[in-house]
């Protein structure tokens, strides 16, 4: 079996010669623990090489990757301190009823293994989470322990994520916040009843306030380091979080309204969609699903990306109507179609906006287009050779030689109409994957 991949393979022979049997053991139970959290980017920090430093982060991404065996990417060592848990969360595979094997490392075991990977060059960086045991401020106390110590003592100079433990004093959010590159606190249910139904001892409160805790330290470190250049930076690639989609009955416009939320907010860089995976099928407040709804999945991707980089608004990818994003076409395609009134758009005189709204062209090829056509009229050629989908774009854009000024007809998504344009674009595997999600059987439970 292999654990990690970076440049290097780490196979259990390696590992033994580094750590203990038992430790080994602890490992392994715990980094399968960890496997379902997917809010661990480590882009948008760098730190440089020091002298008398161990390691660095180079060009913001700073981290080998590995794969799970369910073909999950996993960056960095993600890694739980312990999976006892004193929630009993029904989606989570470490809630306190079931009966899962149990491990718990010790502070020193985990700084151990994380300098004893990276010097091998296994990795080049930690994600740190852990389950709450005895209380918030003695798990968060011992995460900042371990943050601390690679900091101060081992010179780590490598990237740290800490999960920020839901209850936690504000001082030791302070003191992680010293240490770690990004915390994050996850969401996970974007509505309160639904929360509420599966996790009864939670609210959103609690994910709330330290969200905000770690925001406010972010905004005064920013002020402090405007007067004085050498304060110690504090969570440099801000806070990332994380929902489940598919474990309740909440529609995609439930969860990108909490993510356009989020996104409002200084210092949220990033919300991660997890598919669900039926980990406790025995629950009755949980669907059965034979599958993840990676589709679904997919497809909040894409809207959040329009979200962050193409101007869009929630309401506009998702309304009253459409409450749950299109499984058959991308979210930018679906919005044309449902809105063949904002075209055709004339990619010589439209604005970047307008042109960012086309689908098939991207930021990049928007940008080409807006400083190209300073120096001459764009055609067709042009857009291809900018990187535009033509297959897609050529039906809501008017340039060059497709005005009515030439000899091709205009022949657009308001001349074919939205129904008979759609099944064009679709493309046969696009329509197998969505077909196979829509078989995915939905049973909740009579108390959902």
């Amino acid at each position: 079996m292999y654990y990690l991949c970076g440049r290097k393979a780490i196979t259990p022979t390696d590992i033994i010669l580094m750590l203990t049997e038992k430790t080994i053991e602890k490992l392994r139970i715990l980094a399968e623990s960890a496997k379902y959290d997917v809010s661990c980017s480590s882009s948008g920090t760098v730190r440089g090489g020091r002298k008398g430093m161990v390691g660095n982060t180079v060009g913001g991404v700073g981290i080998c990757h590995s794969f799970a065996d369910d073909g999950r990417c996993i960056s960095l060592l993600k890694v739980m301190l312990t999976n006892h848990c004193k929630y009993d969360c029904a989606y989570c595979v470490n809630r306190r009823s079931n009966d899962i094997r149990r491990a718990t490392l010790s502070v020193s075991e985990l700084e151990e293994i994380t300098m004893e990977f990276y010097r091998r060059n296994y990795i080049e960086g930690l994600f740190l989470s852990s389950g709450v045991v005895r209380s918030a401020d003695y798990t968060m106390e011992r995460l900042v322990a371990i943050a601390r110590d690679l900091r101060t003592l081992h010179r780590f100079n490598g990237y740290i994520h800490l999960k920020s433990i839901p209850g936690a004093s504000r001082e030791l959010l302070n003191e992680a916040g010293r240490y770690a590159d990004r915390m994050s606190v996850n969401i996970e249910i974007p509505r309160e009843e639904s929360l509420r139904l599966l996790a009864p001892e939670k609210d959103h409160q609690s994910v709330f306030q330290p969200m905000a805790m770690i925001q406010q330290g972010v905004l005064e470190n920013k002020e402090d380091r405007r007067r004085m250049r050498h304060v110690p930076r504090f969570v440099p690639a801000g806070q990332s979080t994380q929902m489940i989609v598919g474990a309740t009955q909440d529609t995609d416009r439930d969860i990108l309204r909490m993510s356009s939320a989020l996104y409002a907010q200084p210092t949220m860089r990033r919300v991660y969609y997890s598919g669900y995976i039926s980990v406790n099928t025995y629950d009755s407040r949980l669907p059965v699903l034979r599958q993840p709804p990676l589709v679904r999945e997919n497809r909040l991707y894409q809207a959040d990306w329009l979200l962050r980089f193409y101007k869009f608004r929630a309401d506009e990818l998702v309304d009253d109507q459409h409450a749950n994003l299109d499984l058959d076409v991308d979210p930018k395609l679906a919005w044309a179609l449902r809105h063949p009134e904002a075209f055709p758009v004339d990619v010589n005189t439209a604005d970047y906006e307008r042109i960012l709204r086309v689908p098939g062209i991207g930021t990049k090829s928007a940008w080409l287009i807006v400083n190209s056509r300073r120096y001459g009229r764009v055609t067709s050629f042009h857009l291809q050779k900018m990187g535009v989908v033509m297959k897609k774009a050529r039906y809501f854009i008017t340039c060059g030689e497709l005005t009515s000024h030439f000899s091709a007809p205009i022949v657009g998504v308001n001349e074919l109409q939205p129904e008979r344009l759609r099944p064009l674009l679709v493309s046969a595997a696009e329509k197998k994957r969505a077909e196979a999600e829509r078989q995915l059987t939905l049973d909740f439970g009579e108390g959902q």
